[in-house]
């Protein structure tokens, strides 16, 4: 598999528009959210955050009745507070570049992501900070720190 394209973001859309990929990823086949990305940004209203993190019930039950993106009501509500958690750092550290850089270790940002950001892992934080072109560790070194978890068997 190919490494993700990286972006240069040059507004905080960019940024929300990573952190939702990266959100509805989790479980779920990369290709399938793909194949169904132009759906997510027309849905998302192009992930402005200031438009997302002001939708409702109505824009919930809208979402979840558009099959043109994956229709998973905890990461659409995740994804509206995530959208008003981006803005909130933003206005704390001056931008949220400043944020994602005010911590001392790649480790201590992946843990602040994963406090703040709903449905976001080990491995959604580290394909978002390597897509918005921050500093990670190899995705080698990074694989020998977090090896995948197996499932125990089943007992039947």
């Amino acid at each position: 598999m190919e490494a993700p394209e990286q972006i240069r973001p040059r507004q905080l859309a960019d940024y929300l528009e990573v952190l939702t990929k990266a959100v509805f990823q989790s479980g779920i086949s990369w290709r399938v959210i793909a194949a169904k990305w132009d759906g997510f940004r027309a849905a998302f209203a192009h992930f402005d955050p200031e438009t997302v993190a002001a939708f409702g019930d109505d824009d919930v039950e809208r979402l979840m009745s558009d099959q043109s993106i994956v229709r998973n009501r905890r990461k659409i509500e995740a994804t509206i507070r995530n959208a008003q958690i981006l803005l909130d750092l933003d206005r704390e550290y001056g931008g949220f570049r400043a944020y994602l850089r005010s911590h001392p270790s790649f480790d201590e940002t992946v843990a602040d992501l994963r406090g703040n950001f709903g449905f976001l892992g080990d491995t959604g934080a580290y394909f978002f900070l390597y897509v918005v072109g921050e500093p990670v560790p190899s995705h080698k070194e990074w694989m020998a720190a977090h090896p995948p978890r197996t499932r125990p068997a089943k007992r039947h």
